[in-house]
């Protein structure tokens, strides 16, 4: 299938000497939701905007439904709906007038329609006549998304669309996302919020300093590099790792009173039962065990230490 955006050692470098893309290639297949996970500095934004031309990169190529974004600029970008960091928005303006205007922008016929269902879902018809400024952080945020919407792009890009925002707002965001694939929509997302990565995407990439280290399905990424540890509370606490478990990856924790053990979820049925083995061989008693498997923030802190 051809990829819906298709990027190609991109590189975008600056006066001061900052490489803030260091050759990143990659494809975003149609109607998946693909996040972008990468600590603060790292590229994220950088990459979104070359993609969405606010940037001009210093090499590299990009096509967004086969269209360049430097040569066939206009085709490319109308396919395109973006949700900025920033809370910019036409503060004197209300909040249909600013909906349709961006409606506009992209050579859309006026559908009064369209703009009715995009503020419904965003909780924003009872306030369509408001001027943007008379409204709170987060309604401002939902006035970006619906002018992201406006246009009925193909492709939406979430800038990290919940920083700040309240409990009920990222609800509504991950349903409306959800409501969007199902239609079709392409959704690329970056965030802080791990949890939301887990939560909705299909497809994984970590960007540091530059470069892309890695993509990867969710579960896939998950199962391959997640960890899980078995802990073990002991009947009587011990100081150091007893002589005959050195084979095993243990760490004593809360006082020596618990034995942690890692270990690759792959090789769960050989580890724990030899392990458990070999503590009825030396008599080392415990009074219970818990089991956790590692979440994707964990995946992510180290894969950006590794880097």
């Amino acid at each position: 299938m051809t990829p819906v955006v298709s990027i190609a050692n991109l590189t975008k470098a600056y006066a001061s000497g900052l490489q803030a893309l260091k050759a990143v290639s990659l494809d975003i297949r149609r109607g998946e939701i693909f996040a972008l996970l990468g600590p603060n500095g790292a590229g994220k934004t950088t990459l979104i905007n070359i993609i969405c031309g606010i940037v001009t990169p210093t090499g590299g190529s990009v096509l967004v439904e086969g269209h360049d974004i430097v040569r066939d600029y206009r085709a490319a970008r109308a396919k395109i709906g973006l949700v900025p960091q920033e809370l910019t928005t036409d503060t004197f303006e209300t909040v249909w007038g600013t909906v349709g205007f961006s409606r506009g922008l992209f050579g859309r016929p006026p559908d009064a329609r369209h703009l009715e269902t995009v503020l419904r879902q965003l909780s924003l018809w009872e306030k369509r006549h408001d001027r943007i400024r008379t409204l709170s952080g987060g309604m401002k945020r939902r006035v970006l998304i619906a002018k992201a919407l406006a246009h009925e792009p193909e492709i939406l890009f979430l800038d990290e669309p919940t920083a700040g925002v309240d409990v009920e707002l990222r609800r509504d965001m991950w349903a409306l996302v959800r409501r969007l694939r199902e239609g079709g929509v392409t959704v690329i997302l970056t965030t802080h919020y791990i949890d939301e990565a887990e939560e909705m995407a299909d497809r994984i990439g970590v960007i540091n300093q530059g470069e892309l280290i890695l993509v990867e399905e969710k579960r896939a990424l998950m199962k391959k590099l997640g960890k899980k540890q078995l802990t073990l509370h002991l009947v009587q606490p011990v100081t150091a790792v007893p002589p005959g478990l050195q084979d095993f990856n243990l760490r004593i924790r809360n006082d020596g009173s618990e034995l942690e053990y890692t270990f690759d979820a792959a090789e769960e049925r050989a580890g724990i039962p030899a392990l458990l083995h070999r503590l009825g061989e030396l008599r080392i008693g415990f009074t219970d065990l818990q089991t956790r498997q590692s979440s994707l923030e964990d995946i992510f802190i180290d894969l950006v230490h590794q880097k």
